[in-house]
C-alpha cells in the first residue's frame, strides 16, 4: 500500500484539499491536468513553487481538489496544501518551505460592507447643492 499524505490550503475565499503521494510529478486540479486549470503562466509557477523550493518536482503525484474564489486564490491555496502535505511526509523539507514562506498563511480577505456605505470603504457621492 502507497502511503498517500493530504492537507488543506487556504487563501481568500480558495479552500484546496490536497492529496500527495510517491509518484511521477503528475499534478492533477479538479481531474484536470493543472497546466489546463490554470493556462496562465503565473499561477502554474505558484502550483509548482514548493518543489522547486525542495528540488523534488517528479518523485511526487498530486490530485486536488479546489473550491471557491478566484483563480489566483485556488492557485495560491494549492501551494499552501501542497507545502503542508510534503512536510506531513518528510519533517525535513520544512526549513527550506518556511524560508519561502509556503507555510504561512495569508490571512488577507475581502473586507465586509458596511452600512451607509456604497463597499466597505466607500460612500455615496455627496452632493453640496
Amino acid at each position: 500500500m502507497e502511503k498517500q499524505k493530504n492537507a488543506v490550503g487556504r487563501r481568500k475565499e480558495a479552500v484546496a484539499r490536497v492529496y500527495l503521494s510517491k509518484g511521477t510529478g503528475n499534478i492533477t486540479v479538479n481531474d484536470k491536468e493543472y497546466k489546463k486549470y490554470f493556462p496562465i503562466m503565473y499561477l502554474q509557477n505558484q502550483v509548482e513553487l514548493p518543489f522547486k523550493t525542495i528540488d523534488g518536482a517528479s518523485s511526487f503525484d498530486v490530485v486536488v481538489n479546489v473550491q471557491g474564489g478566484g483563480p489566483k486564490g485556488q492557485a495560491e491555496a494549492i501551494k499552501m496544501g501542497i507545502s503542508r502535505a510534503l512536510v506531513e511526509m518528510n519533517a525535513e523539507y520544512k526549513p527550506m518551505l518556511k524560508k519561502q514562506s509556503l507555510l504561512t498563511r495569508d490571512s488577507r480577505s475581502v473586507e465586509r460592507k458596511k452600512f451607509g456605505k456604497r463597499k466597505a470603504r466607500r460612500s455615496f457621492q455627496f452632493s453640496k447643492r
